[in-house]
C-alpha cells in the first residue's frame, strides 16, 4: 500500500528508503551529484519538488528544463539554468520550479547509481506526492518511426516482467511494476495533443545495444537475419513494442521507493524493418522532442488542477 505522511493538512504520499545504516551517518554524501545532507540544505533546495524527468543526455535534460520554464512561465524565460551537480561531470541536474530534470547516461549501471542518490535526495529534502518519468529515445517493434510509447510493463529480454541483481553473490529478482493510472494518463495526454501516435505497450529493457538488442552489425554476431526476426516477432507476440537498456531497473527502483513513476520513449527506427538510423538529423530532433512534449502537457494538466483546488 502506497505510503503517506501529512503535510499541509492532507495526507501525501512519502518517499521510502529502506537502509537502516543511513541513520549512523553523519553525513550522506551524494558523490556523483556533488551534494551531501551537511554541506547542502537539501530541503530548502529542494523540497517543492513534484515532478522528476530523468534522460540519458545532460544537454538533452537542459534543453528540457528551459522548454518546460518557458512554456508553463515557471521562470524567467532568459534565466540561466545551471548545474546543481557542481564540480563532477557524471550527471547534470537542473531545477525550475517544482520539476526536478536529471540526466542517467547510458545503461541499467549507470541510471541504477543516478537513481540510488536521486532517491535519497528526495528522501532527504523530505519531497512527497512526487512523479517520476523517464523520458527518452527507443528502439521500436512494429511501429512506425517517430511513435511514442508509453510503457505498462518492462520486461528482460527473455520478456519475464522483472529485475534480477546480484547482491552478495545471489540473485535479488524485484518487481517492475510501473503505475498503471499514471501509464493511461500519459496515454490519455498524448491523444489530446494528437501531433504523433502515441501507444502503450511493453518495453524490453537489454543489457546491451548490439546483441542484447538483436542487432546484426556489431563487432560480433553469432546469429542470422532470420533468428533476429524471429527473436523479435517473439516479443512483438509478448507485448513488447520498444528496446531500450533503463526501464527496467528504473522501474523496480521507483517501487521500491514509493514513487509514482512512468516511462515515455519515442521510436527512432522499426527494427524489424533494420538496424541503423536512416532518418535525417532534423527528423530525429523532431522526434526526440515528442516524449517531451508528451510530459509538458501532463505537468501543465497538473499544475492547473493544482491551482484549481
Amino acid at each position: 500500500m502506497p505510503r503517506c505522511e501529512e503535510k499541509n493538512g492532507t495526507c501525501e504520499r512519502s518517499i521510502y528508503v529502506n537502509n537502516p545504516h543511513l541513520d549512523s551517518m553523519k553525513e550522506d554524501i551524494l558523490y556523483h551529484f556533488n551534494l551531501g545532507t551537511s554541506s547542502h540544505d537539501l530541503p530548502a533546495m529542494f523540497e517543492d519538488v513534484k515532478f522528476v524527468c530523468v534522460g540519458g543526455s545532460p544537454w538533452r535534460m537542459k534543453s528540457f528544463t528551459e522548454y518546460i520554464a518557458k512554456d508553463l512561465g515557471l521562470a524567467d524565460p532568459n534565466a540561466e539554468y545551471p548545474n546543481l551537480c557542481k564540480g563532477t561531470d557524471r550527471y547534470a541536474m537542473f531545477k525550475v520550479g517544482p520539476l526536478l530534470s536529471v540526466s542517467h547516461g547510458m545503461g541499467i549501471p549507470s541510471i541504477s547509481i543516478m537513481l540510488h542518490e536521486l532517491i535519497k535526495l528526495l528522501y532527504h529534502a523530505r519531497c512527497t506526492d512526487v512523479t517520476v518519468v523517464r523520458i527518452g529515445t527507443s528502439g521500436g517493434i512494429g511501429l512506425k518511426p517517430g511513435t511514442v510509447v508509453v510503457t505498462k510493463q518492462s520486461v528482460d529480454a527473455m520478456f519475464k516482467p522483472s529485475f534480477e541483481q546480484i547482491i552478495l553473490g545471489k540473485p535479488v529478482v524485484r518487481s517492475t511494476e510501473l503505475d498503471g493510472k499514471l501509464a493511461e494518463d500519459l496515454l490519455k495526454c498524448g491523444d489530446d495533443l494528437g501531433e504523433f501516435e502515441t501507444v502503450i505497450g511493453n518495453t524490453m529493457c537489454t543489457l546491451d545495444f548490439y546483441e542484447g538488442q538483436a542487432r546484426l552489425d556489431g563487432a560480433f554476431c553469432s546469429y542470422t537475419e532470420e533468428d533476429k526476426q524471429i527473436y523479435l516477432a517473439e516479443a512483438y507476440a509478448a507485448g513488447v513494442r520498444n528496446i531500450e537498456m533503463e526501464s527496467s531497473v528504473f522501474a523496480a527502483m521507483c517501487k521500491l521507493s514509493n514513487l509514482r513513476a512512468a516511462v515515455v520513449c519515442v521510436t527512432l527506427l522499426d527494427r524489424q524493418k533494420g538496424d541503423q538510423l536512416t532518418s535525417s538529423h532534423d527528423v530525429l530532433n523532431d522526434y526526440q522532442q515528442r516524449p517531451q512534449m508528451l510530459i509538458r502537457h501532463y505537468i501543465k494538466k497538473k499544475l492547473n488542477a493544482s491551482k484549481k483546488s
